[in-house]
């Protein structure tokens, strides 16, 4: 799923980028393509979840130092590294401005970074939700209800600008604005056998039911620009409330696509794909507005001129992909792979196969830690986007397997 995901993210800030910001067809698409944050947090707490269930009193400093080195540091280096980025065109005059501009990237998560915020928020409380899950037992399907609630409550109040000034301020940066699909996550992965099992025996029901709420979605949007009713909501912010169902029928569906791209009778050039993807895709997530503010500094926007929009939005993902996968691997080969990509320094050759398989191992969002309670890989294997690792491998990050 990680790939997966990641695509949609890079697409959705090459559109807001190079799309004119006029363009009924522009909007459209992205209102679809937020859905790839609330991937991001789907996936984060799924996969937190399924590692970490079974975590005790104890076990917390460890974890949180944990989450700390896999999220917090590398939130922290790349704050640093954009602020020295845009310095040249931010125009501070003197030390006290820079320094108090600095803080506020750290604060509220400069463009795509807030994506950390709202998940250490999330780590913060986890221990918590783990406990609810626990007292919960036998009715998830109700804790579900209220958090599905909770996530209609919050998107109408955040896109018809209800909440009190300093919410509606910080309504990116909020966990509570993603509290279904935090929620949803962490239920899935307590039943994710069962979850697993219900989208395969029912994919291509999900697939049309995700096409009639995308459909629905859009209606609603060209409803608004046309001004024939904004009663359902407008415009194509990520809180629109109209969009809800199609997201959850989206992050199905990219499941779907993860188990696809993982099954064993890929060849090795897809495999291999899947994988670089995979790896790579945290730190193409950290990296891919470096790429795409220099090639507005470069004048790419005056393509747009001779371009179609659609055309030169696509090859700018290509450009992005194409610049950030190559330095997300060499970085990983560094001594600064933990704090840029989020991952365990790779060697530059890899070891050779061992006699014996080793034991399968749980992954959470920086480590790789034993499973407490074992279970089939298959359904783990479409979340991580690829066969479960050694435990000398790479870990994950946050949004990752």
């Amino acid at each position: 799923m990680r790939p997966v995901k990641q695509a949609g993210v890079i697409s959705t800030h090459t559109l807001v980028t190079f799309a004119p910001a006029a363009s009924a067809g522009a909007g459209a698409v992205l209102l679809l393509l937020h859905v790839s944050r609330l991937g991001f947090f789907f996936v984060s707490s799924c996969m937190l979840t399924y590692t970490y269930r079974d975590l005790t009193w104890g076990g917390l400093p460890r974890f949180y130092w944990r989450r700390f080195v896999s999220v917090g540091v590398p939130y922290l280096c790349w704050t640093v590294i954009y602020f020295f980025f845009l310095l040249p065109t931010a125009h501070y005059h003197g030390i006290g401005p820079a320094l108090k501009g600095l803080g506020s990237m750290a604060e509220t998560g400069y463009y795509q970074l807030y994506f950390l915020l709202v998940i250490m928020q999330f780590y913060v409380v986890f221990p918590l939700v783990t406990v609810v899950l626990r007292r919960t037992a036998g009715h998830h399907g109700l804790l579900v209800a209220a958090a599905a609630a909770a996530q209609v409550a919050m998107a109408v109040l955040t896109h018809w600008r209800l909440l009190p000034p300093l919410l509606q301020k910080y309504s990116e940066q909020d966990a509570l604005s993603y509290v279904f699909y935090l929620v949803g996550g962490c239920v899935v992965a307590s039943h994710l056998e069962q979850a697993d099992a219900w989208v395969r025996r029912h994919a291509r029901l999900v697939v049309a039911l995700t096409a009639a709420s995308a459909l629905a979605a859009e209606g609603v949007y060209f409803l608004a620009r046309d001004g024939v009713t904004t009663v359902l909501g407008a415009t194509s912010d990520p809180f629109q409330p109209s969009v809800i169902p199609f997201n959850v029928g989206a992050i199905a569906c990219c499941y779907l696509a993860g188990v696809a791209l993982v099954r064993p009778e890929r060849s090795r050039f897809v495999k291999a794909v899947v994988r670089s993807g995979s790896d790579n895709a945290y730190g193409v997530y950290l990296a891919h507005i470096l790429v795409i503010t220099t090639l507005v500094r470069l004048g790419w926007r005056n393509l747009g001129a001779a371009v179609p929009w659609p055309l030169l939005c696509l090859l700018t993902a290509g450009i992005v992909v194409a610049c950030c996968v190559p330095a997300t691997a060499l970085l990983a080969r560094t001594p600064l792979a933990v704090p840029l990509t989020g991952r365990r320094r790779v060697p530059w050759r890899r070891p050779a196969a061992q006699a014996a398989p080793a034991p399968a191992r749980g992954r959470g969002f920086g480590v790789a830690v034993a499973t407490p309670n074992p279970r089939p890989l298959n359904a783990n294997r479409a979340a991580r986007g690829r066969e479960a690792r050694s435990p000398a491998s790479p870990a994950a990050a946050p949004g990752q397997g």
